[in-house]
């Protein structure tokens, strides 16, 4: 056996042990959530008792819902800011306070979780004493989560617009587009894919986030995550499997329906690129 063929085999092996360490964990809960047993990882025949039990567990079903209203508000909200703070970064490379904006964007992704939610707990706990408001529940957490999810949109939406050709849009300009057709025709379809991955990206954080929904959370205000914690402490049943294999499953589809969205329009750039060539 040759020395490169041998090396490939040895990655090729190294990558399917990191990726069985990664998912074999997910797997054996969506094995366990089938189970007739009332221990999570002991598994006693094949039953549906614990997804019919969700039918009925209020605790759960609520904190899933309201984990996913949270996470679609601040992926949406993240997107929509992130670009901004992204293509203000990309075409003004000087102003005044670029390096202090630059900072404050990225400081969230470096800041521990502990801290930010401290210091957002102390914020608003001093603005519900001056002004009444706002009480702690599903917008606190949502703001928090923004801060977080805004500055990791800014990150990839910002990486994106880097390596966009800025001819195009000239090009554009030149043939008589006004501003907002060139974003719409030209700006946004070129940067489609970022902002996919990063509402996905704030999506998932949002969903899993537990530090920062334990600070800004407030009474009947309880995320998926944070009753999975609290149940964990006092001993967990499968219906905790079940929910989470709900989650999987919903993420699963997100995930490929969004790469099949981002598969196509490869193939249709390439296409329209080939096409162009053949008349030049």
């Amino acid at each position: 056996m040759s020395t490169g063929r041998a090396s490939r085999i040895l990655s090729r092996l190294w990558m399917l042990l990191v990726y069985a360490f990664l998912f074999l964990p997910i797997a054996s809960l969506v094995v366990y959530s089938f189970t007739d047993s009332t221990v999570p990882n002991v598994w006693g025949g094949f039953s549906l008792r614990w997804y019919r039990a969700l039918t009925t567990d209020t605790d759960l079903k609520e904190g899933l819902w309201l984990s996913l209203k949270i996470a679609t508000l601040t992926a949406t909200a993240a997107v929509v800011l992130g670009s901004l703070a992204a293509a203000s970064l990309h075409r003004y490379p000087r102003f005044f306070g670029r390096t202090l904006f630059s900072g404050m964007v990225s400081a969230p992704l470096v800041m521990p979780d502990v801290i930010v939610g401290l210091s957002l707990l102390l914020m608003l706990v001093s603005l519900q004493r001056l002004l009444g408001v706002p009480e702690r529940g599903m917008a606190t957490i949502w703001l928090g989560h923004l801060l977080l999810g805004m500055a990791y949109a800014t990150v990839v939406i910002h990486a994106r617009l880097k390596d966009l050709n800025p001819q195009l849009e000239e090009a554009a300009q030149d043939l008589g587009a006004k501003p907002w057709q060139v974003f719409f025709l030209v700006t946004l379809p070129m940067t489609a894919q970022a902002l996919l991955a990063a509402w996905l990206l704030t999506f998932t954080l949002s969903l899993d986030d537990v530090v920062l929904s334990a600070f800004l959370s407030g009474p009947g205000s309880t995320t998926l995550p944070l009753v999975i914690f609290s149940r964990a402490r006092l001993g967990l049943n499968p219906s905790v499997n079940a929910i989470a294999t709900v989650v999987v499953l919903i993420v699963s589809i997100g995930v490929t329906i969004a790469s099949y969205l981002i598969a196509r329009q490869e193939r249709r750039r390439a296409n329209e690129m080939a096409a162009a060539q053949r008349f030049q």
